[in-house]
Protein backbone atom coordinates (compact mmCIF):
# COMPACT_ATOMS: atom_id res chain seq x y z
CA UNK A 1 0.00 0.00 0.00
CA UNK A 2 1.10 3.38 -1.05
CA UNK A 3 1.11 6.01 1.69
CA UNK A 4 0.50 9.86 0.73
CA UNK A 5 2.07 12.85 2.58
CA UNK A 6 -1.01 13.83 3.97
CA UNK A 7 -1.53 10.01 5.58
CA UNK A 8 2.26 9.99 6.62
CA UNK A 9 1.51 13.61 8.17
CA UNK A 10 -1.10 11.73 10.32
CA UNK A 11 0.60 8.51 10.99
CA UNK A 12 3.54 10.99 12.39
CA UNK A 13 0.74 13.12 14.48
CA UNK A 14 -0.52 10.29 16.03
CA UNK A 15 2.62 8.60 16.93
CA UNK A 16 3.76 11.68 18.41
CA UNK A 17 0.43 12.38 20.68
CA UNK A 18 0.96 8.62 22.09
CA UNK A 19 3.82 9.25 22.89
CA UNK A 20 2.99 12.55 24.82
CA UNK A 21 0.28 11.14 26.20
CA UNK A 22 1.85 8.31 27.37
CA UNK A 23 4.74 10.26 29.20
CA UNK A 24 1.83 12.81 30.90
CA UNK A 25 -0.22 9.78 32.27
CA UNK A 26 3.36 8.52 33.48
CA UNK A 27 4.38 11.91 35.08
CA UNK A 28 1.22 12.47 36.50
CA UNK A 29 1.24 9.35 38.11
CA UNK A 30 4.90 9.79 39.73
CA UNK A 31 3.23 13.64 40.87
CA UNK A 32 0.50 11.74 42.91
CA UNK A 33 1.24 12.55 46.57
CA UNK A 34 1.30 9.21 48.73
CA UNK A 35 -1.75 9.02 51.16
CA UNK A 36 -1.27 10.51 53.94
CA UNK A 37 -1.00 7.98 57.10
CA UNK A 38 -3.60 7.74 60.29
CA UNK A 39 -3.51 5.81 63.38
CA UNK A 40 -6.78 5.98 65.91
CA UNK A 41 -6.49 5.54 69.80
CA UNK A 42 -9.99 4.64 71.58
CA UNK A 43 -10.62 6.41 74.85
CA UNK A 44 -12.62 3.82 76.99
CA UNK A 45 -12.87 2.53 80.73
CA UNK A 46 -10.46 5.98 81.69
CA UNK A 47 -7.55 5.02 79.54
CA UNK A 48 -6.34 5.78 76.09
CA UNK A 49 -5.62 2.29 73.50
CA UNK A 50 -2.89 2.12 72.73
CA UNK A 51 -1.14 3.33 75.65
CA UNK A 52 1.76 3.81 73.46
CA UNK A 53 1.91 4.02 70.04
CA UNK A 54 4.65 4.56 67.18
CA UNK A 55 3.89 6.00 64.02
CA UNK A 56 6.21 7.53 61.12
CA UNK A 57 6.69 11.69 61.00
CA UNK A 58 3.84 12.89 59.10
CA UNK A 59 0.99 10.71 60.69
CA UNK A 60 -2.51 11.75 61.98
CA UNK A 61 -3.35 10.45 65.68
CA UNK A 62 -7.16 10.29 65.63
CA UNK A 63 -8.59 10.10 69.34
CA UNK A 64 -12.41 8.95 70.16
CA UNK A 65 -14.18 9.39 73.11
CA UNK A 66 -15.89 5.75 73.78
CA UNK A 67 -16.56 7.02 77.42
CA UNK A 68 -19.40 7.70 78.76
CA UNK A 69 -18.09 11.24 80.31
CA UNK A 70 -15.60 13.80 78.78
CA UNK A 71 -11.78 13.45 78.35
CA UNK A 72 -9.24 15.78 77.10
CA UNK A 73 -5.90 15.40 74.98
CA UNK A 74 -3.39 17.57 76.06
CA UNK A 75 0.31 17.45 75.57
CA UNK A 76 2.53 16.91 78.72
CA UNK A 77 4.13 20.42 77.48
CA UNK A 78 0.46 21.78 77.46
CA UNK A 79 1.25 24.03 74.23
CA UNK A 80 2.23 21.22 71.62
CA UNK A 81 -1.05 19.77 71.16
CA UNK A 82 -4.59 20.21 73.55
CA UNK A 83 -8.25 19.21 72.72
CA UNK A 84 -11.28 20.56 74.01
CA UNK A 85 -13.33 18.25 76.29
CA UNK A 86 -14.76 15.50 73.90
CA UNK A 87 -18.17 14.06 74.79
CA UNK A 88 -19.29 10.52 73.83
CA UNK A 89 -18.16 9.65 70.36
CA UNK A 90 -16.67 13.35 69.41
CA UNK A 91 -12.99 13.17 68.24
CA UNK A 92 -9.61 15.27 67.92
CA UNK A 93 -6.75 15.01 65.87
CA UNK A 94 -3.37 16.07 65.28
CA UNK A 95 -0.65 15.64 62.71
CA UNK A 96 2.69 14.27 64.18
CA UNK A 97 5.69 16.44 61.73
CA UNK A 98 8.58 15.54 63.66
CA UNK A 99 10.42 12.95 65.40
CA UNK A 100 9.96 12.35 69.30
CA UNK A 101 8.24 11.13 72.36
CA UNK A 102 5.27 13.27 72.95
CA UNK A 103 3.49 12.25 76.87
CA UNK A 104 0.26 13.28 77.34
CA UNK A 105 -2.62 12.84 79.34
CA UNK A 106 -6.27 14.15 79.90
CA UNK A 107 -6.15 16.99 81.68
CA UNK A 108 -10.00 16.35 83.33
CA UNK A 109 -8.54 12.50 84.66
CA UNK A 110 -4.83 13.61 85.33
CA UNK A 111 -3.77 9.98 86.02
CA UNK A 112 -4.90 8.63 82.27
CA UNK A 113 -1.81 9.06 80.48
CA UNK A 114 -0.40 7.56 77.00
CA UNK A 115 2.18 8.33 74.86
CA UNK A 116 3.24 8.73 70.83
CA UNK A 117 7.00 7.97 69.81
CA UNK A 118 7.13 9.53 66.10
CA UNK A 119 9.92 8.05 64.69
Amino acid sequence: MIRTSRQWCAFGTLAVLAVLLSGTRAASDTRRPAAAAAAEVKIDNFSFSPAELTVTAGTTVKWTNRDDIPHTIVSEDKTTFKSKALDTDESFSFTFAKPGTYSYFCSVHPKMTAKIVVQ
